[in-house]
Order: C-alpha cells, then sequence, then structure tokens
C-alpha cells in the first residue's frame, strides 16, 4: 500500500508530494518546495529513497538542499535540466526576487529520461518525458497515480512563458503522452487540487 500525503509549499503553494510505504518504513519525495517544514516534520522518522522533480523551477526545488542534507537521500532530475539546481538564473529564483532569494544546490545524483522504469520503496514509477512547461519536465506514474508536475492542472495547463517552454511541445505532451493514460488515473499536480486523466479529457477547456 502506498500512502499519498499532500504539503502545500512556499508562497506558489506548491504540491509536494510524500510517498510513503508504511510496512519498510521508506518514502519518495516528489517536488519538495521551499519552506518545507511541515514536511520535514513529517519525515523525521523515515527513510527517504529518492527525491523525484517533475521539474526544476524554483518553487519546486526549494526544499531540495535541506531535505538532502538532512536525510542524505539522492536526487532524481531529467538531464536537460541538469545544471538549473545549481543556477538561480535557470531555475528562475533570480526573475522572481519578490518571492524567493536565489537559490541553487548540488546537482542530481541520477539523470531522468522518458521510458524509464525505477523501483524504489517496494514500487514501480514509470518516467514519462512530458516537455512544454520546461524542457525537462516529466511526469511520473506509480500504478494509477500521475504526478504531472506544472504540465496538467485540474481545469488548466502549465505556462510556457518561462525558459525553456514551449506551448507545441506542451500540448504535444498532454495528449500524446498523459490523455493515452486510462480515464481512472488520479493527477495530482504541481499545484491546486487532484482530479483525474478522464475528468480532464472531457472537461479542460484548454485542451
Amino acid at each position: 500500500m502506498l500512502k499519498i500525503d499532500s504539503y502545500s509549499l512556499g508562497p506558489l503553494q506548491t504540491n509536494a508530494y510524500l510517498l510513503t510505504n508504511e510496512e519498510l518504513g521508506k518514502a519518495v519525495i516528489i517536488d519538495p518546495g521551499m519552506n518545507p517544514g511541515a514536511l520535514i516534520r513529517k519525515i523525521e522518522n523515515l527513510e527517504i529513497a529518492a527525491i523525484l522533480l517533475t521539474h526544476a523551477h524554483f518553487d519546486h526545488m526549494g526544499g531540495v538542499d535541506e531535505i538532502r542534507k538532512l536525510k542524505g537521500c539522492p536526487v532524481y532530475l531529467h538531464d536537460l535540466e541538469s545544471d538549473w539546481l545549481t543556477s538561480p538564473k535557470l531555475n528562475g529564483s533570480l526573475m522572481w526576487s519578490q518571492v524567493s532569494p536565489p537559490l541553487s544546490t548540488d546537482p542530481a545524483e541520477y539523470d531522468l529520461a522518458g521510458g524509464q522504469q525505477l523501483e524504489l520503496i517496494g514500487h514501480q514509477f514509470a518516467v514519462y518525458h512530458t516537455p512544454g512547461h520546461s524542457p525537462g519536465s516529466v511526469s511520473f506514474l506509480c500504478g494509477d497515480d500521475l504526478f504531472s508536475g506544472d504540465v496538467l492542472f485540474k481545469l488548466g495547463v502549465g505556462r510556457t512563458d518561462l525558459h525553456g517552454g514551449r506551448e507545441r511541445d506542451l500540448f504535444d505532451s498532454i495528449h500524446n503522452t498523459l490523455f493515452t493514460l486510462k480515464d481512472e488515473v488520479k493527477v495530482y499536480p504541481g499545484h491546486g487540487p487532484r482530479t483525474t486523466i478522464g475528468y480532464e479529457r472531457s472537461n479542460n477547456p484548454y485542451v
């Protein structure tokens, strides 16, 4: 059984997800954002097997440095954004100085690529390359749970006007990758409430 907890972190209310195998006492964190205190309190007695990043914008990686040093866990990120963690300019924290100080941390320990299958905490995580919001955006599918980052939201889609964004790629990712999944797949986005693939396919006004 996989337990999924959500935390809305930082000034942009970024969703961080804690996926726990309670039998093993191990967990994975997806997108630990800024001001991660609530998440850190929750993981005090857990072994963190990995931090998975859907992409490396500052609001999704703001808690990486603190958690990685606390827990000694590796970070996974698509190789197209391999230098974003070390660069406040690339991860956007330099541009958004009104909500964030310049943020940087060490590079990811592991590169991600579309088509990978990660075996973590007794579960399989399928990696889908879903660019458009950013060049290295990925989505993670674990069973019928999809973690879509800033690609697909409930009744919305990710913005494409930031560094490396491309509208055509975003809609290709949604139509040709995410919308090939089953209707009942639950979507856990980078911001806002949970939804399903079927609901978005039928109701999302942008796609």
